[in-house]
């Protein structure tokens, strides 16, 4: 702890990307630190309790369990609604509800994690709503501190995982010129300052930019990611507004698509701010994108990033070639040249039909299951194991086919590999200690 007074603190978001970092960083500095919890349980280290940010719309749900609390930490927030949350009861009614509990209570400070672009220019009901439980925080006879991140990078983070992603594709898409102007923030340069605040009243009654050191373009932000990675310089493609405006309406339709057309437009409309109050607070000027990845981390970190597009097209292809095989087989390629075949390996008659047609079945089935199933493990033993069988029969009663010049046996060899890659990287992560 660096000297400064030890405070109770109730941190509310404590499992999202910047909570759950927020929540070690207090614990750090000898803060104890107590967790709402909407389902699940409260992180280690903290205290918990239940709460509803659906149905939890009244001071009278929160005064309860403000008792001995000092500093309330607000880090709820929902990008996309559902059916069960929405931005009005998550970003305005439960927030306001208990910023006036606070009040009531006695709590001496409220610290509010809001978002950059939450101003009298909002216009996604993102940010409209965040600044509405801004606007109400501000009005009341209390201690606060309302922060505005900008993008925020570090490991884990969605945002994070998605520009590393793209950072790492051969040719990087830009919307339209890429000329968007953006200001990210590392999430250690994040944390660093909120605990700051916690424990310091001189920055109280402000409404403070947590960004990057300086505007960047999307451009010039994917430029310097990929060469933070170590992936040398950029090459990119410029993709019309039209049709990134009719990706993002694709994408509201799809679950956990961060892309939509609320998010477009604030990506569109820019994502600044002055450095030189978290400059202040930090006592330094925040990393830049260059420092955002340790240079030692830096392969393990594009790895992964890489891998994140890599798989999926891999298993794509995969699908494709057992499909495009049942085809091939059925529909293509010339019966009678398949029956020879067979005949060869000792079936003929109403086995090589039933062989033949088996198979493609088969072949049919495994290529809809990789695009289809959720839990694929089975389907890439049974694959391998497939696969392993028709190259024993063909190198016994086929042997030719290992010295034909397009190897088709041969070919099995890394198809097996690619399948195994991805029944590895499809396995559950073992968490016991």
């Amino acid at each position: 702890m660096n000297g400064g007074p030890r405070l109770a603190v109730l941190l509310l978001g404590s499992t999202g990307f910047i909570g759950e970092r927020l929540l070690a960083a207090l614990r750090a500095e000898g803060h104890e630190v107590v967790c709402g919890v909407h389902s699940g349980r409260a992180p280690a280290g903290c205290h918990g309790f239940p709460v509803d940010y659906t149905r939890d719309h009244a001071p009278s749900d929160w005064i309860p369990r403000l008792t001995g609390i000092d500093v309330v930490v607000n880090a709820i927030g929902i990008l996309r609604e559902t059916r069960r949350a929405s931005f009005q009861a998550l970003h305005v009614d439960a927030p306001t509800a208990l910023f006036q509990a606070c009040v009531q209570a006695g709590v001496k400070k409220i610290v509010q994690i809001s978002a950059l672009g939450a101003d009298a220019g909002a216009v996604s009901r993102y940010h409209v709503t965040k600044k509405k439980a801004d606007d109400a925080l501000a009005g009341l006879p209390i201690g606060w501190v309302i922060v505005q991140p900008s993008l925020v990078f570090g490991v884990g983070g969605r945002s994070a995982a998605l520009f590393a992603k793209l950072a790492t594709l051969p040719l990087i898409p830009l919307p339209g010129d890429g000329g968007q102007r953006v200001q990210p923030i590392h999430i250690d340069d994040v944390t660093a300052a909120i605990v700051r605040l916690v424990g310091s009243n001189a920055w109280d009654g402000e409404r403070i930019p947590l960004v990057g050191p300086k505007a960047i373009t999307f451009r010039e932000l994917f430029g310097r990611l990929r060469r933070a990675l170590a992936l040398g310089e950029p090459h990119f493609v410029r993709v019309p507004l039209a049709l990134v405006r009719a990706a993002a309406a694709a994408g509201e339709r799809l679950p956990g698509a961060l892309l939509d057309r609320e998010s477009l437009g604030m990506l569109l409309r820019g994502n600044v701010g002055s450095a030189e109050r978290i400059s202040a607070i930090l006592g330094r000027s925040p990393r830049p994108v260059e420092a955002f990845v340790e240079p030692g981390m830096a392969r393990a970190v594009a790895n992964e990033a890489q891998l994140s597009w890599l798989l999926p097209l891999l298993r794509a292809t995969v699908g494709v070639v057992w499909i495009a095989t049942a085809i091939v087989s059925v529909g293509v390629y010339p019966t009678d040249e398949s029956y020879a075949m067979l005949a060869r390996v000792g079936l003929t008659g109403g086995l090589a039909a039933v062989a033949l047609y088996g198979a493609a079945l088969l072949d049919l089935a495994f290529g809809l299951g990789v695009f289809l199933m959720r839990d694929r493990r089975w389907l890439w033993r049974a694959q391998m194991a497939l696969i392993v069988g028709y190259s024993v029969i063909v190198a016994i009663r086929l042997p030719e086919y290992w010295l034909h010049p397009f190897g088709p046996l041969l070919k099995n060899l890394p198809l097996l590999a690619a399948i195994l890659l991805l029944h590895e990287f499809e396995k559950p992560i073992d968490r016991r200690p």
